[in-house]
């Protein structure tokens, strides 16, 4: 999984999330020439396109969508701190592109976030994933074994983290839980992990975050740093304990591993290698 899938197009000259505190707004608007190249440092997670995350081995994609403020349109965009230059229906039509070259893949999207969604741009937008992806929408009551889904012709498993469009729509699955550490050091995010871990794995799908997190402290005591050298410098360490890491049933397994900036350190390599230790070789 790639967190924050969309923020390799952020917009540089978009306005500030809504989202997003009045300090950080009032700082922008003040100093704009300071505060916006940081914000930007800070909020780049991901640097592949989302095609090319797909064909890295990306199978889940993080999608925080939002509707810019006073904006009449019905256009819907990605955001992290600030909003992306493309729009949600111009990415689903991408991979669904993607998928019908690849009629045996089956990618989960996560629809999150939602700032400034109305009731009416929520409709708009579950119009939009049903009319793009159709058939290949796996309905939740399926059970998505591979087998099935290439049977059934589904390739998409969309997670919707809105009660009220769950409840409509039996092509929406309920959200994945994401184990989000919160920490800005590489340490402290595998205790966390290890803690979830320990408290047992839900029943269904979720997701293991090895991404870190600035915090204030963190950004004026490293003036000159940015969350991709902050990635990098774990990710020594994170490879060692994804390689620890066992799939499957149990109570201490994982499911989906979702970090930044994968296209760096074999990280989808080390991730789908964790699948041989349930796919054991046959012995005829």
């Amino acid at each position: 999984g790639s967190h924050d899938t969309m923020t390799y197009c952020l917009d540089k000259s978009s306005a500030v999330s809504g989202n997003e505190s009045k300090l950080v707004k009032f700082l922008n608007k003040c100093l704009p020439c300071i505060v916006r190249p940081i914000i930007m440092k800070w909020s780049i997670t991901q640097i592949l396109t989302v095609t090319e995350q797909l064909e890295a081995g990306v199978r889940y994609l993080d999608f925080r969508i939002a509707h810019k403020a006073n904006d009449p349109s019905m256009n819907l965009y990605f955001v992290h701190m600030v909003y992306t230059t493309v729009t949600v229906q111009d990415i689903l039509w991408e991979i669904l592109r993607w998928l019908e070259t690849h009629p045996q893949e089956v990618v989960i999207i996560a629809c999150r976030n939602f700032d400034g969604l109305t009731k009416r741009l929520h409709n708009h937008l579950v119009a939009c994933i049903k009319e793009i992806f159709q058939c290949k929408l796996c309905p939740r009551n399926v059970v998505p074994t591979l087998r099935t889904m290439w049977h059934l012709g589904h390739q998409v498993i969309v997670s919707y983290e809105e009660d009220v469009e769950l409840e409509k729509h039996c092509e929406l699955w309920p959200p994945i839980p994401y184990w989000w550490g919160n920490k800005t050091s590489t340490r402290a995010l595998i205790r966390y992990l290890e803690r979830m871990k320990r408290m047992g794995r839900p029943e269904k799908f979720f997701v293991a975050g090895i991404n870190l997190t600035e915090n204030l402290r963190y950004i004026l005591v490293h003036p000159f740093g940015s969350l991709k050298k902050m990635t990098l410098r774990s990710l020594p360490c994170l490879k060692i304990w994804i390689k620890q890491q066992n799939p499957g049933p149990k109570k201490k397994s994982i499911n989906i591993i979702a970090g930044d900036f994968i296209g760096n350190n074999d990280f989808v390599k080390d991730v789908i290698e964790l699948n041989r230790k349930i796919n054991l070789p046959l012995h005829c």
